[in-house]
C-alpha cells in the first residue's frame, strides 16, 4: 500500500522505487510512521502532503497555530488518547464531524471516532502525525513535546498555591513579630516583678510597700499579657508549611501540583527533551509559544520565592528563639545573683523559681534557633548561586558584549517594527521581568533577615557573656561548679558573637551590592502601548514627606 500511496514520488523522480522500499522496511523494523522517515531523507514535505492527499481523496492540513479547536470539544475528550490514536475533531454539528486524521481509511479509527463523538457521518482531512501531535498540543496550550501540566492555565494554578503558602508564610512571620513584643513585655513584667520583690526583701513592709505592690502588679498585668502573646503566635508558628522542590534540577522541567489533601503537594516532570535548544532559538518562536516559555519561567521564578519565604520565616523564628533565650538568660542570672545575694529564706523559692524559668526560656529558645541556623546557611548558598544564572534579560535581550549569536536578530523595540508587540506577549514579557525583579528583592529581603537574624545572635552572646561575667565578678570564685557555669557562658557568649559577625559581613557585602536600598520611591505609570523604558514614572522623594 505504501508504494501505491507514493507513486507520485517516484514517477517525480524525488525517490527511487527502491529507496522507498527499502524506507519503507525502515519504518516496520523503527516502529516509525513512515512519512517521518521519508522528511528525515530529504524528501519535501508539501510533496508527501500531495500523495496522502490524492491517495485519499481529501484534504491535507498542516500545523498551524490559527488551527483551534473548541474548547467544548477539548474538555471533552482525552488529549493524551488522540495523540496515541492519532484523530482530532475539527468541529462536531449533530451527526457529522470534521475530523484530522493520519489514517483516514482505518477501520478502527471509523469506529472509534463515531464512537467518540457519536456521529454517523465524518469528513476527514490528512495530515502527518507530527503536525497531527502538534494541533492537538496547541489546542492544550502546549510547546511541542510538553507535558499537560506546561500549560499556562495548570501553571496559573501552580502559581495560585504558591502565594497561598506565601501568603501563609507571611501571617507566621507577622505572628512571630507580635511573639517577640510579648516576649518584651514578658521581660518588662518580670524585671518588675523582680523589683517589686527584692525591695520588699530590702525594706520590708515599711512605707515602700505601696510601690512594691503597684509594680508587683504592673508586673503581673505584663507577664501574663505577654505570655499570651506568645503562646498564640508560637501556636500559629509551628504550623509548619510544605516547601516547594527548590531549585529546578539540570534541563527544563515543569512543576505541577496535586491536592490529594488538605496541603498542596509539588512535583517536578521530567526534563523535557530538546526544550532548552527550542528555548535558546527565542528569535523564531511564535508569540504563543515565547507566552508559554515565559509563563514557566514566572512558575519557576514564584517556587524560588516561595522557598526563599520559607527561609526567612524560619529565620524569623531563630530569631524569636533568641529572644526567648536572652529572656531566659537573664531571668536565670538574675536567679543565681539573688540566690546568693540573700539569705536563705520564703523568698529563695522565688530565687529558684527565676532560675528554673530561665532554663527553660534558654531550651525553648534553642528549639526556635536549630532551623533558623540552618536556613541562614542554605538562603545564602542559595542566593549565591542564583545571582550566577543567567536571567530572562539576557535571555531575550542578549547583551551587546561578548560573541553574538547569528540567529538573533535585533529585538523589535519600536512599534513601526512589529505592531502589537507590547500587546499581548509584550505584557506577558513585562510580567516575567517584573516578576524576575520580586525574585531579586526576595533575595535582597533573605539577606537582610541574615543580617538581622546576625545581630539577634550578636545580642544574645553579648546577654549571656555579661550575664556570666557579671555572676563571675560580683559574685567571685564561690565554687568549682559555679565558676565552670560562668566560663561556659561566656564561651557560649563569645562564640555566638563571632557566628553573628561572621554571618553579618557576608550579608552585608551582598545587601550593598543590591540597587534596590535607597531613599527615594518611584512608581511607573504603564501604557502598553509603548515600550516599558518610556513609560513615564512618579517619583516621591523622601526630602518631600513633611
Amino acid at each position: 500500500m505504501s508504494n501505491v500511496k507514493f507513486s507520485r514520488l517516484v514517477a517525480r523522480g524525488i525517490i527511487c522505487a527502491e529507496e522507498l522500499e527499502n524506507v519503507r522496511k525502515k519504518s516496520e523494523l523503527l516502529g516509525q510512521p513512515l512519512e517521518n522517515l521519508l522528511i528525515e531523507t530529504g524528501v519535501p514535505k508539501h510533496e508527501i502532503l500531495f500523495c496522502l492527499s490524492t491517495y485519499y481523496n481529501c484534504p491535507y492540513i498542516e500545523f498551524d497555530e490559527d488551527v483551534l479547536i473548541s474548547q467544548g470539544i477539548m474538555s471533552s475528550i482525552d488529549a493524551k488518547r488522540l495523540k496515541k490514536a492519532l484523530w482530532l475533531p475539527l468541529s462536531v454539528q449533530k451527526t457529522e464531524a470534521e475530523v484530522i486524521a493520519y489514517d483516514p481509511w482505518e477501520k478502527t479509527t471509523i469506529e472509534d471516532i463515531k464512537k467518540t463523538l457519536g456521529v454517523e457521518k465524518i469528513d476527514f482531512k490528512v495530515a502527518l502525525p507530527l503536525d497531527l501531535v502538534r494541533i492537538i498540543e496547541n489546542n492544550q496550550d502546549l510547546n511541542h513535546g510538553f507535558p499537560p501540566s506546561a500549560g499556562r492555565t495548570p501553571l496559573a494554578k501552580v502559581r495560585t498555591y504558591l502565594a497561598g503558602q506565601r501568603t501563609e508564610l507571611s501571617l507566621q512571620r507577622t505572628a512571630l513579630s507580635r511573639g517577640r513584643t510579648g516576649l518584651a513585655f514578658l521581660r518588662t513584667g518580670i524585671a518588675f516583678i523582680t523589683a517589686a520583690i527584692t525591695l520588699f526583701r530590702i525594706f520590708g513592709t515599711g512605707y515602700l510597700i505601696i510601690p512594691c505592690l503597684l509594680l508587683l502588679a504592673v508586673g503581673i498585668a505584663s507577664v501574663s499579657d505577654g505570655l499570651l502573646w506568645y503562646l498564640t503566635s508560637r501556636k500559629k508558628a509551628s504550623q509548619n508549611v510544605r516547601p516547594p522542590l527548590g531549585e529546578a534540577p539540570p534541563g527544563f522541567s515543569v512543576l505541577k501540583v496535586s491536592v490529594t489533601d488538605p496541603h498542596p503537594v509539588f512535583s517536578r516532570t521530567e526534563p523535557v527533551e530538546g526544550a532548552e535548544e527550542v528555548r535558546n532559538n527565542w528569535s523564531s518562536l511564535s508569540p504563543v509559544q515565547r507566552r508559554r516559555f515565559l509563563a514557566n519561567d514566572r512558575t519557576d521564578m514564584a517556587e524560588e520565592r516561595t522557598a526563599l519565604a520559607i527561609l526567612r520565616t524560619n529565620m524569623a523564628k531563630a530569631r524569636t528563639g533568641l529572644a526567648f533565650a536572652r529572656t531566659g538568660i537573664a531571668f536565670a542570672g538574675l536567679g543565681i545573683g539573688l540566690f546568693w545575694k540573700f539569705p536563705s529564706g520564703p523568698w529563695t523559692v522565688f530565687d529558684i523559681t527565676l532560675i528554673v524559668l530561665g532554663a527553660l526560656m534558654a531550651i525553648e529558645g534553642l528549639y526556635w534557633y536549630l532551623p533558623g541556623r540552618s536556613a541562614g546557611i542554605e538562603g545564602l548558598k542559595r542566593i549565591t548561586r542564583a545571582e550566577k544564572l543567567k536571567n530572562i534579560w539576557e535571555m531575550v535581550f542578549p547583551p551587546s558584549y561578548g560573541p553574538r549569536r547569528k540567529d538573533h536578530g535585533n529585538p523589535p523595540v519600536k512599534s513601526s517594527h512589529a505592531p502589537g508587540i507590547w500587546g499581548t506577549t509584550g505584557l506577558a514579557l513585562e510580567r516575567t521581568m517584573l516578576a524576575e525583579r520580586r525574585n531579586i528583592m526576595a533575595r535582597l529581603r533573605t539577606v537582610m533577615a541574615r543580617s538581622r537574624t546576625a545581630m539577634a545572635f550578636i545580642r544574645t552572646g553579648l546577654s549571656i557573656s555579661v550575664v556570666g561575667t557579671l555572676l563571675l565578678v560580683l559574685l567571685g570564685t564561690t565554687s568549682p561548679l559555679w565558676d565552670l557555669l560562668d566560663c561556659i557562658l561566656i564561651a557560649t557568649g563569645v562564640l555566638l558573637i563571632t557566628n553573628g559577625i561572621l554571618w553579618y559581613i557576608p550579608a552585608e557585602k551582598i545587601r550593598q551590592q543590591f540597587p534596590y536600598c535607597f531613599g527615594d520611591f518611584e512608581i511607573s505609570l504603564p501604557d502598553y502601548g509603548k515600550p516599558s523604558g518610556l513609560w513615564r514614572k512618579a517619583v516621591f522623594s523622601h526630602d518631600d514627606i513633611e
